[in-house]
């Protein structure tokens, strides 16, 4: 069956890609609120724009199919009843308690066409556009009281489109999120692929309504056969164990699964901020994992029944194996230095977006580690990163792939 998702690597050729460009939910950052919305530094949104559209523009003219998510999302209210149970379920997941308020939300966004309603979803709702909507005092008092300005908080790592759901093989995994913050964006992957007419039907690894969480950032699709995944600060271990559970029984090609236990650190965020691929010998890595690292091993025993093995060693030896190649070359972030290492891997120098064996994009800022990468004959096409790079995700962060060629 044709379920639109087609995704058994991390250096095939790239065929189409979901990106999210950055929108209003920018202009909502506040200082004061930063931290609660994940964020360390306010974007120039018509700078981050401009940033954006150039990385678009450098994927088109790889051949690249670009589609964007507030189109997707949109693409998959198909009817009123959708519409109304959408607006409801983001109002659940934005902690809308309160009825005059939610009905407030429910008027403001119920007026705005499906594309519109959801850039707003995502902007966020400032009290004061609620208050112009009001027409009784009371209505005005429920959302005038308190200091906090906003009726719905912003999304603003929606432009980090890699994190709320994953696409593995055929099928996806659709996340829940370490914080609350983030949870919200994954309800737009739930909403794609369960009415999307063209993704739909794929099948669903992992479900938003697990309690653990697993985020997308710590998944890389190694070969048809290997999967990694990250235990990390934003990923648990038995979201993994749930996750093998499903793709090795249910999937048709994975055979195992390769759970790296990394540091439970903000600069350890995710297994691709650790190390990316970017041809089938080839690696970035970050320089603190040099080293050795500890993985664990689970496959199906002949009874059809997960077993684990742990494995510690260095990074290289583990990639060589599980991966069967003769050799493997490790690209450290910043060539090794401490000081260019911490900069570059500060600005994701290590997460590199792969559109083909040996092509990959990459932040310009990264200079040192951009030079490693075409030393170690990888092709890069470099994309301005001043703005985008403020909120602490590079170009694999920031895609999606929904096809790739097999490599």
């Amino acid at each position: 069956m044709e379920t639109g998702i087609h995704n058994t690597s991390e250096i095939g050729r790239l065929r189409k890609v979901m990106l999210h460009r950055p929108g209003a939910e920018l202009e909502n950052l506040m200082p004061e609120y930063l931290e609660r919305l994940l964020f360390d530094d306010i974007p120039y949104l018509r700078e981050a724009q401009r940033e954006h559209d150039a990385f678009a523009d450098c994927l088109r003219s790889q051949g690249v199919e670009v589609v964007y998510l507030t189109d997707l999302v949109a693409e998959s209210i198909t009817d009123g009843q959708v519409r109304q149970e959408f607006i409801r379920a983001f109002l659940d997941e934005a902690g809308v308690r309160d009825d005059r308020t939610r009905g407030l939300l429910t008027d403001y966004f119920s007026e705005m066409p499906d594309a519109k309603m959801v850039a707003a979803m995502m902007a966020g709702v400032r009290k004061d556009a609620l208050r112009a909507t009001g027409g009784k005092l009371g209505d005005y008092l429920s959302v005038a009281e308190g200091d906090y300005p906003f009726a719905v908080d912003p999304m603003p790592n929606l432009y980090f489109t890699r994190d709320p759901f994953a696409t593995i093989g055929t099928g996806v995994s659709i996340h829940k999120m370490h914080t609350a913050t983030r949870n919200r964006e994954t309800l737009f992957g739930k909403t794609i692929f369960e009415h999307h007419p063209a993704y739909k039907d794929a099948p669903r690894w992992y479900d938003r309504g697990q309690i653990s969480s697993l985020e997308g950032g710590d998944i890389l699709v190694l070969s048809p056969e290997v999967l990694a995944v990250g235990i990390s600060e934003r990923t648990r271990e038995d979201s993994i164990d749930a996750l093998a559970e499903t793709v090795l029984t249910r999937s048709k090609t994975f055979k195992k699964i390769l759970a790296f236990n990394i540091p439970k650190t903000r600069s350890f965020m995710h297994l691709d901020t650790v190390f990316t691929m970017v041809d089938r010998d080839k690696f970035t890595v970050h320089p603190n994992i040099l080293s050795s690292i500890t993985v664990f091993v689970m496959e199906l025993d002949e009874n059809r029944k997960i077993k684990i093995r742990q494995e510690d060693g260095r990074l290289e030896d583990i990639l060589k194996e599980h991966l069967h190649l003769d050799r493997v070359t490790l690209i450290p972030c910043g060539r090794g230095s401490s000081i260019d290492a911490a900069r570059e891997q500060w600005s994701d120098g290590s997460n590199t977006l792969a559109i083909a064996p040996g092509e990959v994009v990459v932040y310009s800022r990264n200079h040192v580690t951009n030079r490693s990468l075409e030393e170690a004959g990888i092709t890069i096409h470099t994309i301005p990163s001043a703005e985008l790079s403020r909120g602490r995700g590079g170009p694999r962060c920031m895609s999606m792939p929904l096809w790739r060629e097999d490599p």
